[in-house]
């Protein structure tokens, strides 16, 4: 009877290593949901460094702007890389949501690109023009056709600015809101339209060579739109997370934004990062 209590008990033991093993190695994937430019391809080059550490990246793509929040949320997600901090917090209070900023990796220019006009000295008397429909973008959007002589807002309206806060419309511009996604799809049907980096991207559209006017991308509103890895509060220092986000601010990440977005996607560094690689250069 006591060695059949051994081997129950070795066979016991041998069974609840090999869980703990299973569980170990489970616990070495990280889930992110993405935007599918350029966030997914960047994470495709990170996916690689992270192999190297023992970690498999697992991506799903999605075309919108709310599911990858949800399920990060809920944590079906380990993590999501879309959106930037505005953004975040603006859904956040929406929607009720507890997500953090986990790490800024890069940010993309603002751009107002044509479509049935080619230059916005073109503008005529009730043209139309396309915006995002979203809180903080739509804003963004708006600013810009301000800079750029279009629009003039309510003093103070700022990052919250809708259609609502346009003071000056001297053409009778109409501002088309539309989701996101839509805004490049109807480009052959308004005078111009403001786009998303990633969604200009996916569009074919080069800020460098197609827009009409993009933001600075070393202004400070640019900066302000830092696209960052979220979190459930909670796990932003969780191994995996910390990873992750170090794989997408190393150099080798920075080389291939700055190799392939063309100036569309700028890597994001923090004063303190900067400095430091100032002092080991």
């Amino acid at each position: 009877m006591m060695k059949k209590a051994i081997a129950t008990f070795l066979a016991l033991t041998l069974a609840a290593g090999l869980a703990v093993t299973a569980s170990a190695e489970e616990d070495k994937t990280i889930t992110v949901a993405a935007s599918t430019t350029p966030h997914a391809e960047i994470l495709a080059e990170a996916a690689k460094i992270l192999e190297e550490q023992g970690w498999e990246l697992e991506v799903v793509e999605f075309q919108d702007y709310v599911q990858p929040n949800l399920v990060v949320d809920s944590e079906e997600f380990d993590a999501n890389y879309f959106q930037h901090i505005p953004y975040l917090e603006s859904f956040n209070e929406e929607q009720g949501t507890d997500l953090v900023n986990a790490g800024g990796i890069h940010y993309e220019p603002f751009g107002i690109y044509p479509g049935t006009k080619s230059g916005l000295d073109e503008l005529e008397d009730g043209d139309v023009i396309a915006v995002p429909n979203d809180t903080t973008n739509e804003a963004r959007a708006l600013l810009l056709l301000q800079d750029n002589g279009v629009i003039t807002l309510k003093e103070g309206a700022g990052l919250t600015a809708t259609v609502n806060d346009i003071a000056e419309n001297p053409k009778n511009i109409k501002i088309q809101e539309l989701e996101a996604a839509q805004v490049s799809r109807v480009v052959d049907e308004v005078a111009f339209v403001v786009l998303n980096g990633n969604y200009a991207l996916e569009a074919g559209f080069s800020v460098a060579n197609d827009s009409v006017a993009y933001e600075s991308s070393d202004s400070e509103a640019a900066k302000t739109y830092v696209n960052v890895i979220a979190v459930k509060a909670g796990n932003e220092e969780r191994e995996d997370i910390k990873a992750l986000v170090a794989a997408l601010k190393s150099d080798e990440i920075k080389t291939f934004i700055n190799d392939t977005y063309d100036g569309a996607v700028i890597p994001f560094e923090e004063a303190g990062e900067a400095e430091t690689e100032a002092a080991t250069e």
